[in-house]
Order: structure tokens, then sequence, then C-alpha cells
């Protein structure tokens, strides 16, 4: 087959990232569609992939992104290129990946002004169609791993229940805020690791869930089901009533990881300052939400500090730190999406679908 459309792939720059939007796997279905690849070298090298890997797969390997992206027709990245960036890619070209428009207008402005066709993947519906596209669900199970481990590493105690020739070691209780992918990764993880693991969440639907990977629910008698899967916000008697229940309750527990998390929106405050003052010396609190402002009052994003004994850590990309898998994941969503629109070495935008229709930026009137 002749291939027909060009999609370009440039190493990611944004600090200690190391995933890529394509892996050799993906680019040799990509190129079975038709498409040419130009991935820019040592791309994805930091998550285990080197040139030789893309050269093998079919795509043809260049020096400098601006080469990766000369004349592309679809970029695919990670995280979002800059406004200067944009500026370089072709007129009316197509741009997929996790693009935080709402975090940088200066971006926003770019690719409106360079007629560039959007898909910020942050925006893709929560649908059962869209489950094998969805990046936000595949990063977060990797972060929630990874949060844990973070958890067991800062915590100056075993996790697990152990017999000694010094007597026995109760485990760790840790307590998971937020029920969503990251939160139940992090729940399945503690309790491998063999700790006493508890899991918060104002949807009560979740309980089934959280015991079925070994937890307990923990039920603060404060319920807010919302729309789309995310919790409603509290009202402020409800926030009152659960922020009493919580911090007498953490006054007993060694490790809270912190997951609540809206897309697009700040993190819920729920850890307050008060809170954390009464839990234990040598507590640790691991924060997933510290990019969007934290659950945790207390937490400096990409600062782990001591407050009075506590150690609040504000870790960010965590998934980066799982590049391989989380690449490997990433690339498959990215793949499944663009295979709603590339097809025979073309591009081909279908607006009665869904989840093209309300993924895409600038909106389609009409759509």
């Amino acid at each position: 087959m002749t291939a027909g459309i060009t999609i370009g792939v440039a190493r990611e720059t944004a600090p200690g990232e190391r995933r890529v939007a394509v892996t050799p796997e993906t680019c040799r279905k990509l190129i079975a569609r038709g498409a040419r690849l130009r991935v820019q070298r040592a791309a994805g090298l930091a998550a285990g992939f080197d040139d030789e890997a893309y050269a093998q797969a079919g795509a043809e390997t260049v020096e400098t992104a601006a080469a990766a992206w000369d004349g592309a027709d679809l970029v695919l990245c990670v995280q979002p290129p800059s406004a200067e960036a944009i500026a370089h890619l072709r007129e009316g070209a197509t741009l997929v990946g996790l693009l935080a428009l709402h975090a940088d207008p200066a971006r926003e402005r770019a690719i409106a002004q360079r007629g560039i066709t959007a898909f910020p993947l942050e925006r893709l519906p929560r649908t059962t169609r869209a489950q094998a596209m969805d990046v936000l669900s595949s990063q977060a199970g990797m972060a929630g791993y990874k949060a844990a481990l973070i958890a067991a590493h800062l915590a100056p105690r075993f996790f697990p229940m152990l017999t000694t020739a010094a007597g026995t070691i109760r485990p760790s209780k840790v307590l998971v805020i937020g029920a969503g992918v990251a939160g139940l990764q992090a729940i399945a993880t503690a309790r491998r690791l063999g700790a006493q693991v508890e899991g918060f969440d104002v949807r009560p639907e979740t309980r089934e869930q959280i015991e079925s990977l070994g937890g307990r629910f923990l039920d603060l008698g404060i319920h807010a089901v919302g729309e789309g899967g995310y919790a409603r916000p509290l009202t402020e008697e409800e926030r009152i009533e659960q922020q009493r229940r919580l911090a007498e309750h953490l006054k007993g527990i060694d490790v809270l990881i912190c997951t609540a998390a809206v897309p697009g929106r700040p993190a819920p405050r729920i850890v307050t300052g008060a809170m954390v003052a009464g839990m234990k010396p040598g507590s640790v609190i691991v924060d997933l939400a510290a990019e969007t402002g934290g659950n945790c009052e207390l937490t400096r994003p990409g600062e782990t500090l001591d407050f009075n004994g506590v150690a609040v850590a504000g870790p960010l990309n965590l998934a980066s730190l799982g590049a391989v898998h989380a690449s490997e994941m990433y690339a498959r969503n990215v793949l499944n999406f663009v295979s709603l629109f590339v097809r025979d070495g073309a591009i081909a935008f279908d607006w009665d679908d869904e989840l093209l229709a309300k993924t895409v930026y600038p909106e389609r009137a009409g759509v």
C-alpha cells in the first residue's frame, strides 16, 4: 500500500517526561493503515524503545522535532506542545494528545490561528466504546501503582504484618481517598504489599470495587453521586461533616494516599492542615492530585515536606515513572482513537461519531 498521510512524533520535552506517543508496535499498525511515520531520534529511548526498533517497524527516524513535524498531516504527542512549537505545524494539521488547553491560553490561540484540528484526549467521553482509547484511565493505573510504592518507600515502617525474632510487627494501616482507576490500583498495590487497606469515596457504588480488591470501604456517611461517573461537589454542610469525621479517622492511619480528581477542574480540597496536625508522627501522605492543586491543603507540587513528623509528598507525572508500560498503554489508546479517522492512508472525519465530535477542538458548529 502506498503511504498517504504523514504522521510525526517528536521527543517529549516536558521536565521528567519519559513516555512516547507511538511504540514500534503501534507504528507497524499505523503503517498498515497507509500512513508514513516520522519519529525523532531518541523519542522512545527513555521508554525502552530505541531508534533501531522504530526503523525495523518501518518508521523514518529524523534528527529534530521540526523535521518530524515538517509537513505532517497528523502529530501525536503525550504532553502538549508549546504555542511556539504549534506555530511550526502545518496549517490545517491534526494534533492528538493530552493537550491541557485550559492550562495555557496561548496554546489554545495557536491551535485556532493555525487551523489545527486538535483532539485533547482528556475530553474523550467516558463511555463503554471509548474504554480502549481512554488514556486518562490507563495512565491513572500506573500512577496509582507508583503512588503506593512511593508511600511504602517513605513510610518508616513495614507494610505487611511480620513475625520476627523481636516479636510480631503489625501491618500498616493505609487509607486511599478516591476510588477511581488510580485509587483502585493504589488499593490493590498496597494490599499486595501486605498493608491493611481502606478506601474512601463519596460515591457509595464504589464499595463493591474496593472490597473486591481486599480493601475495607470507609463509610463516613456522606454520599455525593454526580454525572459521568464523577462525584458532585459537596454542599458546605456536607463538606464540614465529612472533614470532621475524616479528621477523627486519620488519627489512626499510618499512610494516606489521595487520588480524588476531576479532569479539567482543580482537585477537591479534602485534607486540611488541621487534619494533618492530628495525624501520628511518622505518618505519610502521598497526594496524586498535586498537579491540580492537591487534595491536601499542605501539598506542594513536586516536593516532599515534613509537617511535625508527617511526610507530605506531592509527586508529579507518576505515570512517567513507569514509562515502558505507560507508553505501551498510551500508544495503544492513541492508535485506537486515530483509527476512527485514519483509513487507507487518508484522514476522514465522521462528525456523526460522538467520540470525535465531543473530543475535537475547536468545537464544530452544529455537531
